[in-house]
């Protein structure tokens, strides 16, 4: 796609309108009135044009006090904590830095005339556009944007900020963000995050746009711009999610293993798929009924549960939780035009409407060959606050029923022609559609779910800048082979660099045939143990079952360490919603100045102290980047120096986790669900990966303390301590 700058008018800011304790604002050249301010240290806000439209309360954080300069004439300086952004009027040109080290600017491309390739900011002459370009340095990585399945640098890519069906096409996301973020070129990292609900493109050292820039082009009534720096990538990560919302905690029982009933099952048939779980031995804790399998076809979806099948969803609810484990059903928030709710929620214009008032009905995607197609449906209207209360109130009954999660489906498909309570269009309201559906649904939660299950969660498949408040988000719907593999990781991955700390995948994919050899699946799974939440779903021989018994039993084993890890993974959603840091790390994010780790775009560390390298493809084999350090192999005890590429070679049972020197890992028993947890004694091992050089704190059980000339490692008699590596310097305490 080309662009054509001459289509654009550059704004110059001509004159100071004055300036107040956040910031400045100036008159242009076109008109349109600029203005800066501070977020935060670090974080900087610059706006141009109307503010007219609804912003659907994209930004959680407040403005603070900016200190502004002029120190020459044409210039200004905006100062906050250890970030300052320095303005040139005419030409109008921008330039951010990091305790005095410059880390983002304008563009410097030129013509040969002596003008800018594209404009540092400029209004569309026609029709509501903006465009805005800085300068990348050679070589100048850029991360983020969302859970795209491509590589994990944007660089020379055309980038499409939109909420869209993932399975559409492959460059489609269902969780977009317009958020990237770069480690820089020297000084600091920065960010630029896009406050829209609109869609932006983004052309990352796109060779049609400018090899050497970063443009970015805006479809909405305003320019509004936040520049963040920091500095190294996690401090800019952490500065996004104060400005956008961090993501909370999650309760313990969702770390659990998640298992997707499918299929158009009865509620005896779920019941016994619950018993089967458990005779089987599966560590489990949340069933989901999956799909419409619940509900009534033909008014779905309006809180009808399907009278054939589900005659009495109370009593079939608690049948399966005899088995200990929780139930989530899956919803839309569409309404059949068949059901009476439909023509209900029409009459009080709670539903979304054509350009003639009427309710907008929305027809149904093309069922597979042989399945009876689903009929047209309404979208309840989330910008209508009433509207939001009743559906958000609706969900009571669900509750009380005995549901204990929702996952929120069929948000990502708002039509573009349709009209909202508010006067916005579907297509400026597509993409904040998925996130007023899932805090509609979180509040639901929060508010009616029994609170001996708190805090609340929804599952989600789509989302937009801000989601990460109302966990979990999922990765879509990848094909079943070992590209679907890499791509569901590379998908978890950049979303996680994206400011959404949490993830959940389903092993084994969503989509195609099934997997094509017990070895992919296997792998799949093993890969899945170490995100934040981990789903398998049945039917289509997608299930550790479906493998021969040797095979089941390796399965198991590595679903039993999920559960193992979990005293583990909940330090680390600690930290994630504390800082924003993902549970998932990639290595740009992890050792953002180690080039050698850069481009290995699958593995990761999960927390602070286990690196991942996800084996994709058949015969076991994978070159694994050893970052700065030391590292020691899980399965072998062997530690590897860092700084170098291996080839790891494993069998089915193996897979390559490497523990990093100087880390703790805290483990708990085996067990068949978090039920089983004891609360106050949940370790019953830790692992110390060479000498500690970081104190262990949070449980009871164990803790690590540090001194000049070693560590001590205090730990319960139940607690069975290992030290891989070299012992030196460690001493092992159990109290009497």
């Amino acid at each position: 796609m080309r662009l054509d700058s001459s289509d654009y008018l550059c704004i110059d800011a001509s004159s100071s309108l004055g300036a107040s304790a956040s910031g400045a604002s100036f008159a242009t050249s076109t008109g349109d009135m600029l203005e800066i301010g501070s977020f935060g240290p670090g974080i900087f806000r610059l706006r141009v044009g109307p503010n007219t439209r609804p912003d659907y309360g994209l930004i959680a954080a407040r403005a603070q006090r900016c200190d502004v300069a002029q120190p020459s004439r044409g210039t200004w300086t905006f100062t906050a904590g250890d970030g300052s952004l320095e303005l040139i009027g005419t030409p109008l040109s921008l330039r951010l830095l990091h305790t005095g080290k410059p880390v983002l600017a304008s563009i410097t491309d030129r013509t040969r005339d002596g003008q800018t390739r594209l404009p540092a900011i400029g209004r569309a002459r026609q029709g509501q556009s903006w465009l805005a370009a800085y300068a990348l340095a050679s070589g100048e990585p850029v991360y983020g944007l969302g859970a795209q399945t491509g590589t994990l640098s944007k660089r020379g890519q055309l980038v499409r900020s939109q909420v869209e069906r993932a399975d559409t096409s492959p460059s489609h996301s269902g969780t977009s963000t317009p958020f990237c973020w770069s480690p820089g070129s020297g000084g600091g990292a920065w960010g630029v995050y896009v406050h829209t609900p609109s869609r932006v493109l983004h052309g990352v050292g796109y060779p049609d746009w400018s090899q050497r820039s970063y443009g970015l082009v805006v479809d909405d009534e305003a320019l509004d711009l936040f520049l963040i720096a920091g500095r190294d990538p996690a401090q800019v990560l952490e500065r996004y999610t104060a400005l956008t919302g961090r993501a909370p905690d999650v309760p313990r029982w969702s770390l659990g293993v998640w298992i997707a009933h499918a299929g158009d099952r009865s509620a005896d048939d779920t019941v016994a798929a619950a018993a089967d779980l458990r005779a089987r031995r599966v560590p489990c804790d949340v069933l989901m009924l999956d799909g419409a399998a619940p509900w009534d076809p033909w008014t779905w979806f309006d809180f009808r549960w399907d009278p054939r099948r589900y005659p009495d969803p109370a009593g079939a609810l608690a049948r399966i939780k005899q088995h200990a484990l929780k139930v989530g059903v899956c919803e839309q928030p569409s309404i059949s035009i068949h059901s009476p709710l439909f023509h209900e929620l029409a009459a009080r214009q709670y539903l979304l409407t054509d350009g003639r008032g009427r309710p907008y009905e929305r027809a149904a995607d093309a069922p597979p060959a042989g399945v009876q197609p689903a009929p047209p449906s309404g979208l309840i209207d989330l910008t209508n606050p009433a509207a939001y209360a009743w559906w958000r109130n609706a969900h009571e009954a669900l509750f009380k029923a005995g549901v204990d999660v929702i996952e929120t489906d069929g948000g990502d498909d708002v039509p573009a022609d349709a009209i909202a309570f508010n006067g916005d269009s579907g297509e400026r309201l597509s993409n904040v559609y998925p996130l007023l559906y899932s805090r509609c649904i979180f509040d639901a939660a929060d508010k009616f779910a029994p609170k001996d299950q708190a805090p609340p969660l929804i599952w989600s498949g789509a989302g937009w800048s801000g989601s990460q408040r109302y966990p979990v988000q999922s990765g879509g719907e990848m094909q079943t082979d070992w590209e679907g593999l890499a791509a569901s990781i590379r998908a978890a991955l950049s979303n996680g660099m994206s400011g959404v700390p949490y993830h959940g995948g389903d092993v084994g994919g969503g989509y195609g045939a099934a997997p094509a050899s017990a070895e992919l699946y296997l792998r799949w799974l093993q890969a899945g143990v170490f995100a934040s939440h981990l789903r398998l779903r049945t039917g289509g021989e997608r299930t550790p079952w479906d493998l021969d018994p040797d095979q089941e039993k390796i399965a198991l084993q590595w679903l039993e360490f999920r559960y193992r890890l979990l005293p583990y993974l909940g330090t680390v959603i600690a930290q994630a919603a504390r800082t924003g840091m993902p549970v998932m790390r990639a290595m740009p994010l992890a050792f953002p100045g180690n080039a050698l780790t850069r481009a290995h775009d699958t593995q990761f560390l999960c927390g602070d102290a286990l690196l991942v390298a996800p084996i994709l493809g058949a015969g076991g084999e994978v070159d694994v980047a050893l970052p700065p350090g030391a590292w020691y192999d899980l399965a072998t005890r062997q530690r590897v120096a860092g700084r170098q590429v291996i080839r790891y070679r494993a069998t089915l049972d193996r897979f390559p986790v490497f523990g990093h020197e100087g880390h703790a890992l805290p483990l708990g028993p085996a067990v068949q669900h978090t039920g089983e947890i004891d609360r106050e004694q949940p370790l019953n091992a830790l692992w110390v990966f060479g000498k500690p050089a970081r104190a262990l704190d949070g449980f009871a059980q164990a803790s690590i303390t540090l001194s000049a000339d070693g560590a001590t490692v205090t730990a319960a008699s139940s607690v069975q301590v290992e030290v891989f590596g070299d012992a030196t310097g460690v001493r092992i305490d159990v109290p009497a």
